[in-house]
């Protein structure tokens, strides 16, 4: 049955109710509070915080449990499951799998694709269970999101942990979540007047962060127009709502959903393009910080906005709170004014219209306004950052940071593949728009392997992969591919990283490749991509490989089954042999832009390819390198202003015109 059909035929849900949790302003400005008694903000980096430690006990719970189920229903088949006995039987949990889940960036297009995806994973998505990968989700331990991926994961996590399943229910209703019928830039369609009120309501918002003595930027306005879309139920899309209110949230407390985690990249005024070696931030909902050692500390996501030196406030009787407003984060993930500003060179638009563009955005850009504004900085002062590496991450006084795609690493897996998060296996959704036709090929998965031989990459390690050409001449852009089943294979790698799962967008029942400027989707749309996605996810809802769940069970399996020397089922040998990435690699240039993923399980020939072992491989991950390094510089880009920047779309028209007249909106009511 199609999942359109599945997702309508439930009875209508009703939307999660509002969290009266606010700034203490109870506007989107931060406000002063009394600090906590002997307060310090900043935690060393290389180790999780205590509060993560205690709440992944929680959530273990929930996740063996679950896992448990799922591995015996995608197993059912198999001639000898005993392996299962030995994981789940005994009292030891290390030996129960870990799971990840890391959403790409890609504006709506990954928002909803991305959707689809989830839901196929999820067991309250009606007929996940029976046709998807239904409690996959529910066994996940840590669900990371960057861009639009990260207003996927936001979304559900910031709405008491809904379901995709409740959202698509909802949609029939007027402001609804994701209601994004009308663009993001004129809300109110033909009603002018409700565009009018709601940029009124956003432009005073960001003045009163404004004169309460705090720096905004285009991220705030960003943030706030954003925020309507996924908060419908609270209060002018929660202008108050803010991030570090969900660990007070039950389902939270209880471990009963995963660890959200957001991804932005740090820069500097004036530097417009980063690469491998920019200091990469994670938010989660107790701190934010950075694993790199340009920063290596964490500071308390709750208390943003103070005035600190090496994490102790300045002022002892004076904190505030506020600061990390829920919309104001997820658009720091997200700002995709900068990837405009980027590439107005290469639009093809005519000059007049450049220059309209470049009037707006080159005078926001010129005072920073195009970068998400910390400040003060949460990590002035700090001593954690490691001697040989540039000490301007706590030197400055203004922490700026990105969209966390900037980097090309468009999928957030950096933050799942720290040696203390201890994860098994990363199912990788890329939702990116790499090709000319807006379609992944693997870019992602090319630069975080790359990243791990660059200075910021010295704590992870990743699974060898092919370059980008061979992803897509090999069709591995077009149906899930493991990299990484053999640890045996990655001794050279400084330890063995977590298999990866990775499950690109392509044509199933709907044309996903949208732009990732495309502001608005009708209901219709909305529909036809969170189908599409579940299909994505599920090989067709199984139509194409029967036997793919059970192929997805032999992914999650095999850390475990090599670290405890165990016998894995012999269905597994087949399922591998089908889905793990052998090492060949096709380096003919010549499809990259051209393929329509139209056919998901059509694989181009590989009579010119080869197949490499792992030295062979390594050198064609090199050789990958290189190309995607020929416009950048090494070294961090917290210091240069030297890099690259991932593909996107061309713009169309529309797109333009459309941002023509956000931008003259905004420009004009604030």
């Amino acid at each position: 049955m199609q999942l359109q059909n599945l997702l309508l035929l439930s009875a209508v849900a009703g939307l999660p109710a509002a969290v009266d949790a606010w700034s203490p302003s109870n506007s989107y400005a931060p406000g002063n509070v009394s600090c906590p008694a002997n307060a310090n903000f900043v935690r060393a980096g290389g180790k999780l915080s205590d509060e993560e430690i205690d709440w992944l006990a929680k959530r273990e719970v929930y996740t063996t449990e679950s896992l448990k189920d799922f591995m015996t229903r995608a197993m059912a088949n198999f001639t000898d499951s005993s392996i299962l006995d030995q994981l789940f039987g005994s009292s030891n949990s290390s030996n129960v799998p870990k799971i990840a889940v890391a959403a790409s960036g890609g504006g709506y297009r990954a928002m909803l694709s991305g959707a689809g995806m989830i839901s196929a994973m999820d067991n309250r998505t009606v007929g996940a269970n029976e046709h998807g990968l239904g409690g996959l989700l529910q066994s996940t331990t840590y669900l990371a999101g960057l861009s639009g991926g990260n207003w996927l994961v936001g979304t559900l996590a910031w709405n008491n942990w809904t379901s995709v399943q409740d959202i698509v229910n909802n949609f029939t209703k007027d402001d609804s979540i994701w209601d994004i019928s009308n663009s993001i830039f004129t809300p109110g369609g033909l009603d002018i007047a409700k565009t009018v009120l709601r940029w009124n309501h956003i432009s005073d918002a960001v003045k009163d962060k404004q004169e309460a003595g705090f720096n905004v930027s285009l991220t705030d306005i960003w943030g706030r127009a954003l925020s309507y879309g996924f908060f419908p139920s609270l209060k002018r899309g929660g202008e108050a709502y803010t991030w570090s209110t969900l660990r007070e949230a039950q389902v939270f407390q209880d471990g009963a959903m995963p660890f959200p985690i957001s991804v932005a990249d740090g820069r500097y005024p004036g530097s417009y393009i980063i690469n491998l070696n920019a200091t990469l931030f994670e938010f989660n909902p107790f701190e934010m910080g950075s694993w790199d050692p340009t920063l290596n500390a964490f500071s308390d996501v709750k208390y943003l906005g103070t005035n600190v030196t090496n994490g102790t406030p300045v002022n002892t009787d004076v904190c505030v709170e506020g600061y990390d407003n829920t919309g104001f984060i997820m658009g720091t993930s997200s700002s995709l004014f900068n990837q405009f500003l980027l590439r107005l060179n290469t639009t093809g638009l005519n000059s007049f219209i450049q220059d309209i563009v470049r009037h707006y955005l080159v005078d926001l850009s010129n005072e920073s306004d195009d970068i998400a504004i910390y400040a003060p900085n949460p990590f002035k002062n700090t001593n954690h950052i490691k001697s040989n590496y540039s000490q301007v991450l706590s030197e400055t006084d203004y922490l700026f940071l990105v969209d966390g795609g900037e980097d090309q690493q468009n999928i957030p897996l950096v933050p799942l593949l720290q040696k203390e998060r201890d994860i098994d296996v990363i199912f990788a959704l890329d939702n990116s728009a790499d090709t000319n036709n807006s379609w992944p090929n693997g870019a992602s998965l090319v630069n975080t392997y790359q990243r791990q031989f660059e200075s910021q990459g010295v704590n992870i390690a990743f699974p060898y992969v092919p370059d980008t050409n061979s992803f897509v001449n090999l069709g591995l852009n077009r149906k899930p591919t493991f990299f990484g089943c053999e640890a045996s294979n990655m001794t050279s790698l400084r330890q063995t990283p977590p298999l990866v799962v990775y499950i690109p967008n392509s044509k199933y029942s709907y044309a996903s490749n949208q732009s990732t400027f495309k502001m608005s989707y009708s209901k219709k749309e909305r529909i036809g991509m969170i189908q599409n996605g579940f299909e994505a996810a599920t090989r067709g809802n199984f139509t194409y490989d029967p036997e793919f769940i059970g192929c997805v069970a032999c992914a999650i399996l095999k850390r475990k089954q090599e670290s405890l020397n165990a016998t894995l089922p012999a269905e597994c040998e087949a399922c591998l042999t089908t889905y793990c990435w052998n090492g060949t690699i096709s380096n003919d240039p010549n499809s990259a832009d051209e393929i329509d993923n139209g056919e998901p399980d059509t694989i181009l020939s590989t009579t010119s390819s080869k197949k490499s072992g792992k030295t062979s491989t390594s050198k064609s991950s090199k050789s990958s390198k290189t190309t995607s390094t020929d416009n950048s510089k090494s070294g961090s880009s917290d210091s240069t202003k030297s890099g690259s920047v991932h593909v996107v779309s061309p713009y169309d028209f529309t797109t333009i015109l459309t941002f023509i007249l956000g931008v003259s909106v905004i420009s004009f009511y604030i």
